[in-house]
């Protein structure tokens, strides 16, 4: 069986894993493990069945030759809207999981912001149900107050035992410090942690790019990078105080970077993601006013960028996440002051990730699957997935050398909003496998 994306796919987009598969002449990384070699890997009836060089002539089952490309666990965002229920000419929970394998992710966290928020047992079991079927496995973050207004908790030990893997309302703070505290409270006794949106909207008002010379020279109303900074550090010292986990959505700052660090540095319980878009671009990208660059929070600048490249390669940073955040086309077609903050990530994040971290020495391949498929598993206190006889087949296949240019009108998101087509990426993801099946992707 040649490495091609001609195979049968199935209504929904994946199709069943053979009962055997051989994976031959993969490089095969697992951070966990402590492994980077060239082998083969053996896969029987949704199971990894054993490691090591295979006779591919005389194996019973299907053969995949991967020489040069890479077989890592299977990865998972922590970030990712969905927006059903809701808006589904937006994104859908299948549309979305198709654009995950599409780019090389087994497993999602779906934010809380939908309409109704996902902030009762109903909407998590709703949520189960959709996507019971798909390859890419859904994990539910239930929303810390009720409506995500801020103001009262939501029944936070019933969403935790209906299947939340954690509490946010990511797209709006909790700016009560004391709705914040009792949610690390709570959640403490629950074993997950507290996402937070980190940003006060007190100095947020209005503004649509981050404040600086660019906001200046466009007119726009700038966003301080000390309203994200107040807001970590509030939440830092709720966490020290009460014993709970909290961890840091879409940090973008240097100075929230630098209290991530002092807070772990004194055993405090915090962990953060960067995304891909942060990383990469700087407020200079708005200047031609393309609706694509807007983003909660917004992009910094030049120095913020490189405190964030820093806080990956010293470990301050533990996840990448895409805060994937689809869009209707006519909405992001607006006037700037009026566009939605936000922009697609699931299907350019490898490749982003290894142009911007890789190629340019400051991460290796097992620093970065560490922050795609170990960290986030961790940072939600559940195991990640292995590649170890016996453990079930998750696992993500991608070229490290393919180069490729971004074109959105491949993407399986409904939603095309990116600021990075046409852009010239090296690192392809080219299979997922996860729950007995499979997905080639379309890129």
């Amino acid at each position: 069986m040649k490495f091609t994306k001609t195979a049968i796919i199935s209504r929904k987009g994946f199709q069943p894993l053979p009962e055997r598969l051989l994976l031959k002449n993969a490089r095969l990384v697992d951070p966990v493990a402590q492994m980077d070699e060239t082998t083969d890997l053996v896969l029987e009836d949704g199971r990894i069945a054993s490691l090591g060089p295979i006779d591919a002539q005389g194996f019973q089952g299907e053969v995949l030759d991967l020489s040069g490309k890479i077989v890592s666990p299977g990865w998972m965002d922590l970030h990712v809207h969905l927006r059903e229920p809701g808006r589904e000419d937006e994104e859908t929970i299948e549309s979305g999981s198709l654009a995950a394998a599409n780019g090389g992710f087994t497993a999602l966290c779906c934010m809380p912001n939908t309409d109704p928020p996902i902030d009762s047992q109903e909407i998590i079991q709703y949520i189960k149900d959709r996507s019971a079927d798909l390859l890419v496995a859904v994990h539910p973050i239930a929303a810390i107050t009720k409506k995500r207004e801020g103001k009262e908790l939501s029944e936070i030990l019933e969403l935790v035992e209906q299947g939340a893997v954690a509490i946010s309302d990511d797209g709006s703070p909790v700016m009560n410090a004391e709705v914040m505290r009792r949610a690390l409270e709570y959640t403490k006794m629950v074993g997950v942690p507290v996402i937070g949106h980190e940003e006060d909207v007190t100095m947020t008002d209005g503004a649509q790019i981050n404040e600086g010379f660019v906001s200046t020279c466009l007119g726009l109303r700038g966003w301080p990078t000390v309203a994200e900074d107040v807001m970590v550090a509030r939440d830092i010292l709720l966490a020290e105080y009460t014993g709970g986990r909290f961890h840091v959505a879409h940090i973008s700052s240097e100075g929230a970077v630098e209290l991530v660090r002092q807070a772990k540095a004194r055993g405090v319980q915090v962990t953060a993601e960067v995304t891909p878009h942060h990383f990469t671009l700087t407020d200079e990208a708005v200047r031609g006013y393309d609706t694509n660059t807007k983003i909660n929070p917004p992009l910094r600048s030049e120095e913020d960028r490189q405190a964030l490249l820093q806080g990956l390669v010293d470990g301050t940073i533990d996840v990448i996440a895409t805060d994937h955040a689809p869009h209707a086309f006519e909405e992001k077609e607006a006037e700037y002051i009026y566009a939605p903050f936000g922009i697609v990530g699931l299907e350019t994040a490898l490749g982003l990730c290894v142009t911007e971290l890789v190629q340019t020495g400051l991460l290796s391949w097992t620093q970065l699957i560490e922050k795609l498929a170990v960290n986030p598993y961790r940072a939600l206190g559940l195991e990640p997935p292995r590649i170890k006889p016996g453990h079930p087949a998750n696992l993500t296949i991608f070229d490290p050398e393919a180069q490729w240019e971004v074109n959105p009108a491949r993407f399986l998101s409904k939603s095309r909003n990116t600021p990075f087509g046409e852009k010239k990426l090296t690192g392809k993801p080219l299979a997922v496998i996860n729950q007995g099946k499979m997905f080639f992707s379309t890129l």
